[in-house]
Order: C-alpha cells, then sequence, then structure tokens
C-alpha cells in the first residue's frame, strides 16, 4: 500500500513540520498569519491556472503543502499562551514581592513530598483581568482537603518562573511544563488562600464531582487504598493516588499503558457500547442514531476520564471509525490516524510533543504495520492458542514503534513486557468490562456483592502479578544510553525492514543496510562525544557531589553513601554513555589537568604550601574569614555548592562583590564545570 496516495496523510506530515519549525525558530503571529493567507491565495490562484494542466500539477501541490505547513506555523503560534497581551506574565509587577492572584482549579496533579500540586487559570493579578495556565504548590496539610476543581480562590503570593534544571542532563521539568502551556508556578499555604463565591462550573467540573460521587459510592465496597487507586487509573484515567511502588511494579514490568486511558481502553468501550446498542440500528435511521449515541457517549466517557491528551487522541481517532463502521464508509486505518492527528494538531499543536501522544500513534502504526506479518508466520489449531498467539504478535508489533522513543525518554527496557501483555491483555475486555458493571451498580446504590468482591480480587490479582515481573530484576534492562539521532536511525531501519519485507527487491537490502550502518555509526558518534575530561561540582542540597569524567568513565567523590546510584549522577552518565564507579570520600585538594580545586569543609582547615589553588569549593558551611583566604590563597574563583547555609552564602556572596572575584552558587548558577 503506497501511504502517499492519501492525500490527508501528506497534510497531516505537512502540520507536523510546521509545528516543528514554530517551535525551532521565533515567528510572530502576525507573520505566521501573512504567509498563511499569501500561500492560500496563491495556492487557489495556481488551482485557477492549472487545473486543466496535468503537466504543471506539481506546482500546485508544491503550494498546497507550503499552504498547510503555514497552517501549521500559525496555529502553533495561536495557541501559545505567551504570545497573547493579556497573559498574566505582562502584568506582574516585578517590583513587589507578593501579588493579589486570582486562580481557577483546573486540574489536580500527583503530589510530591511536600506539596499538593494543581494546575490553575489565573484570572487577575491584582485588579487586571488575564488569561493564562500556571502550577500552584500548596503545602501539605494534614486538614486541608482537595481543592475542587472549578473552585476559585484568591491568595498574595508571586508567580515565578519555571526554574531550568541545575544540573547537566537532568530532567527539565520546565520544558515538560512548557509543553502544557505552564511557565509560571507559585506556592501557597493552605491558610493564605480563600475561597470565593463566585465559582462558575465548567464541564470539567462537572466530570470531577462526578468521578468523585463514582468513588463515595465505591468506598461502600471497602476496596483498599491500592486497589481503589487501580481502579481510578483503569477506568476513570486518574492516576494521582497510586503509590509509587505500585506504579514503579506496572512501569518495570512494561504494562504501565494498562493505567493510561488510551486507545486499548477507549477501543474496548467502543466494541462494548456498538454491542449494547446493536438493537438501535432497527429503527429508522436507527444506524445515523446509533452512531450520534455512540460518539456522544465515547466524548462524555472522555470529558470523565480526565480529557488527557491520550483520551483526547483515542476518543478521536475511535469517533472516525464509529462513524466508518456504523455508517458503512470504507476507511483505511493510516487515513483514520492522519485524520485524528491532523484535527488534534490543528486544535492543541503542543500534543505533537506529549510523550503519550508519540507512543500511542507509534504503537497503533506499528501493530497495523507489523502484526499481519507475524501473525501469518503461524496458524495455531486451537481457539485459545490461536488467541494468545494473536495477542503476542500484537504486543511483539508494538515494540517496534515504541521501543525508540521509550529509550529515549526512559532509557529502560522492560524484557519480559511479552509475559505481562499475554497474560492481562487477553481479559482486559473482560475486566473493564467488569469495571464499568460495578460502577453502574454501586451507582443505583447496590450494596456489596459478590461481583464487587470478586473485581475487587482481580485487581488484587493484577497488582500481584505486576509485582512478581517487577522484581525479576534480571531481566530489567535499565540506563541505556539513547539519543535523538539514534531514534530517528532506529525508525528508518524500522521503516526499510518493513519495505524489504513487502519488496524484497535489491534496493530495499541497500537501504536496509545502509540503515543499519548509519545505527552503529551513531553508537560510534556518541562514543566519540563522550570522549575528553570534565571536572564537575553538582548541585546536590545539603550533601556534596564531585565527579571526575575521564573518557568513558566517571570517577565519584561524595559524602553520600553510594552516590553513584543517586538520580543526578545516573542520569548524566547515562545520557553521557559513561560508566559510574564506585563513589569515595571527598579530600581536600583535587588536580583536574593544570588546575587546583580547594575544598574547605566545616573543620574550615586549608594550610597548603606550594600548591596554587585555581578554584575554592565552600561545603558543609564551614566558619571561614572569606576576606583572609582570598587574601591568602589568590583564587579564581569561588564556588558554593548546595551543602551551605543560605546565610552563609548570602555573606560570601558579598564578600566576592566586594573582592571583585566571581562567585558561582551552584543553587543559581547550576553546576560548575571544568574542561580540559
Amino acid at each position: 500500500m503506497k501511504l502517499f496516495h492519501f492525500s490527508i496523510i501528506k497534510f497531516t506530515l505537512c502540520i507536523i513540520i510546521g509545528v516543528i519549525i514554530a517551535k525551532l525558530f521565533s515567528i510572530s503571529v502576525l507573520a505566521s498569519l501573512l504567509l498563511s493567507v499569501s500561500f492560500t491565495a496563491i495556492t487557489i490562484i495556481l488551482y485557477l491556472i492549472f487545473k486543466n494542466r496535468r503537466n504543471y500539477n506539481y506546482i500546485f501541490g508544491i503550494a498546497t503543502y507550503l499552504t498547510f505547513i503555514a497552517f501549521g506555523v500559525f496555529t502553533t503560534n495561536i495557541n501559545e499562551d505567551l504570545s497573547k497581551a493579556t497573559h498574566f506574565s505582562y502584568f506582574v509587577n516585578k517590583s513587589k514581592s507578593t501579588q493579589t492572584i486570582t486562580f481557577r482549579v483546573r486540574e489536580l496533579l500527583k503530589p510530591n513530598a511536600f506539596s499538593e500540586r494543581y494546575y490553575v487559570d489565573i484570572l487577575k493579578v491584582n485588579d487586571s483581568k488575564v488569561i493564562g495556565k500556571a502550577l500552584i504548590n500548596l503545602q501539605k496539610d494534614s486538614l486541608q482537603t482537595q481543592l475542587p476543581i472549578d473552585g476559585i480562590y484568591i491568595t498574595k503570593t508571586n508567580l515565578v518562573a519555571v526554574k531550568t534544571p541545575l544540573n547537566p542532563d537532568q530532567f527539565s521539568y520546565k520544558n515538560y511544563l512548557e509543553k502544557q502551556q505552564v511557565h509560571y508556578q507559585l506556592y501557597a499555604n493552605p491558610q493564605n488562600i480563600l475561597k470565593t463565591q463566585d465559582a462558575k462550573h465548567t464541564l470539567f467540573g462537572y466530570a470531577s464531582r462526578f468521578r468523585e460521587h463514582i468513588n463515595t459510592k465505591l468506598s461502600h465496597y471497602q476496596y483498599s487504598n491500592d486497589q481503589l487507586s487501580i481502579i481510578n487509573a483503569l477506568i476513570l484515567g486518574q492516576r494521582q493516588n497510586i503509590t509509587k511502588e505500585v506504579y514503579d511494579n506496572y512501569t518495570n514490568a512494561g504494562a504501565i499503558h494498562i493505567l493510561a486511558v488510551s486507545g486499548l481502553h477507549v477501543g474496548i468501550i467502543l466494541l462494548i457500547l456498538n454491542f449494547i446498542f446493536k438493537p438501535v440500528e432497527r429503527l429508522k435511521n436507527g444506524k445515523v442514531l446509533k452512531t450520534l449515541i455512540l460518539l456522544m457517549l465515547l466524548w462524555t466517557y472522555a470529558l470523565i476520564a480526565g480529557g488527557s491528551a491520550s483520551i483526547i487522541r483515542a476518543t478521536t481517532m475511535f469517533s472516525i471509525v464509529a462513524i466508518g463502521i456504523n455508517l458503512k464508509r470504507p476507511t483505511n486505518i493510516y487515513n483514520t490516524l492522519a485524520i485524528s492527528v491532523f484535527v488534534l494538531l490543528l486544535i492543541k499543536p503542543n500534543f505533537l510533543f506529549d510523550v503519550g501522544f508519540q507512543l500511542s500513534y507509534a504503537a497503533v502504526i506499528a501493530i497495523v504495520s507489523f502484526q499481519p506479518i507475524l501473525e501469518a508466520l503461524w496458524t495455531p489449531k486451537y481457539k485459545l492458542v490461536n488467541l494468545l498467539w494473536k495477542t503476542l504478535t500484537v504486543t511483539v508489533s508494538a515494540q517496534f514503534g515504541i521501543i525508540p522513543i521509550s529509550l529515549y525518554y526512559f532509557h529502560q527496557f522492560p524484557s519480559l513486557f511479552w509475559l505481562s501483555n499475554l497474560i492481562v491483555i487477553p481479559f482486559l475486555s473482560l475486566i473493564l468490562g467488569l469495571g464499568l458493571l460495578v460502577i453502574t451498580l454501586s451507582l443505583f446504590g447496590l450494596p456489596k456483592t459478590f461481583l464487587s468482591d470478586a473485581f475487587g480480587e482481580v485487581i488484587n490479582w493484577m497488582n500481584q502479578f505486576f509485582g512478581w515481573i517487577s522484581n525479576q530484576e534480571d531481566f530489567l534492562i535499565i540506563d541505556i544510553p539513547f539519543t535523538v539521532l539514534q531514534v530517528v536511525v532506529s525508525y528508518i531501519l524500522i521503516f526499510c525492514i518493513y519495505a524489504l519485507y513487502h519488496h524484497k527487491n535489491y534496493k530495499w537490502i541497500q537501504f536496509t543496510l545502509a540503515s543499519i550502518i548509519a545505527l552503529q555509526l551513531s553508537y560510534i558518534f556518541n562514543q566519540y562525544q563522550s570522549k575528553g575530561d570534565l571536572f564537575v561540582i553538582f548541585h546536590k542540597s545539603r550533601n556534596t557531589i564531585i565527579g571526575k569524567k575521564y573518557n568513558d568513565q566517571l570517577a565519584i567523590y561524595s559524602n553520600l553513601k553510594n552516590a553513584e546510584t543517586n538520580t543526578i549522577i545516573r542520569s548524566y552518565a547515562v545520557k553521557n554513555s559513561l560508566k559510574p564507579l564506585p563513589s569515595k570520600p571527598l579530600t581536600s585538594v583535587y588536580k583536574f589537568n593544570d588546575k587546583h580545586v580547594l575544598i574547605v569543609d566545616s573543620l574550615g582547615v586549608y594550610n597548603l604550601q606550594n600548591i596554587a589553588i585555581d578554584y575554592v569549593l565552600l561545603t558543609q558551611s564551614p566558619r571561614v574569614n572569606l576576606e583572609r583566604l582570598i587574601d591568602s590563597l589568590q583564587p579564581k574563583a569561588i564556588i558554593a555548592d548546595g551543602n551551605n547555609y543560605k546565610s552563609y552564602v548570602k555573606r560570601w556572596d558579598k564578600t566576592c562583590k566586594k573582592q571583585k572575584l566571581p562567585f558561582y552558587q551552584t543553587g543559581k548558577t547550576g553546576a560548575f564545570i571544568l574542561k580540559n
């Protein structure tokens, strides 16, 4: 099948290119609008000129593609809240330490160790009406209940720009939030926020209250916290209350997609609804009526399940499938996928950079491409074996699509993924159906029954099974270095293998071999980049971590036990293809090439002879006379890591300014790095 014979696929690719261009280059809304209008006008004119001249159709085609690229740029720009004059960032008085902020709660997030977290819409800054989305960190309080969705509150605090990571190659929460249109955050205490009485309810607010109502009803069935959290994730799309242990078990077992309501869940629900409403087809215009009912119920479920990127993507795709199936319109799965991507990116271009969005589409494309090939390798005689074989081929096929992306983002590969999916996926339809039935019975007020107990036991069994899979640590491959270049080359190789299977000619053998060589060269390039020496003072609150990189090895010195397993070190080592060595205790002086770094700790001792000190690291809040130290050692710079009292760091900063000496504070400027 020649995919590029379908216009919608080519137009979707053009939209994607436009979105990427808008992110890479700073193009104003006005400029992108003018480009869109200009290319549209040119395309119409060219169509009128060449519509009867087939030899010149390619000119019209090029203009059409450029028009859709311009649309991609324009839609991306108009969806950027920061580009709008009413965004709250333009109304913050930077000379004041606090502002009066009015906000509406939009979405509950997973809490961290210190705070309950929410996405909020900023409605007012002082007396100015504004727009924009922010993250609020609400200090944990045992007496404080969760803020209701749509609740409007007023507080006095300040909006702070989300910071970039302080250590190299660390996960950037700033970049993640920017994709959610969140550039600022605020911190507040529950006692310092005041609820107003003029809250206007949105559909998301009604959906949240309905989920709360469901959970209240389910509480009568006496489910444990782990059971209830999995039910909420599996059916209601809410994963905030899953414990880290349970979440990690599902992740390490390669089954985390089960807890994210997406294409798998929406597809199963569509099949269930399609079966339930089959009798409607007997009515006059029954197929149209049935299609409308299915669409209404699918989107109602999407709203109740939280309306995340994966849910919206899946619901859009299966809405198109539902229309095609019930109105007997011939559909092509690649066309369906392209239409859903096209529509979603026109509405919200940032979906393109959502990891779940990428994984979902990659998995579906891989399944429809590779599953028929794998299934044809064997035809079992027995129905049960055939079902298991089909499940296995679907699971393995999906890996062709998701492995490169998964390795890039998560740097691990659960090699027992096939077992997890082989056992659970065949029963997922029954599990979801039973769950929906139990929820329905609870809403009607039916007491605890055999069905509710059975569903609880199924959830327990799932948790225990994935816990067991997760404990098979020898089968979990972690800390795998993988770059963007390797992602691109991997997909080229996968495409070449697919094309070679279908065409089996010399040309595709050449392309496949060339892509294998390119993948090998990408690994060699990574090794080449890792060459060279570095001396790094990492930022770590209440601890000191120093790294010395020698080609592909990383020596670690720290007052922290097993520092080589710390997230900061692991992330840095994986991203740079380094082998971290077991950590060693800190010493007083480090030599890096021809430079010397002195460590002054809580003892404050720095008696040195015949060694020229280039840099001084202050750690563990030493009580030293910094002016005397500077006069004595004449260093090139003073460094303070995260293992110091803030009051000391402020005093040292003033002293260095007075002495006109560079002062590096890792808590502000990030890790201090020396290169050879």
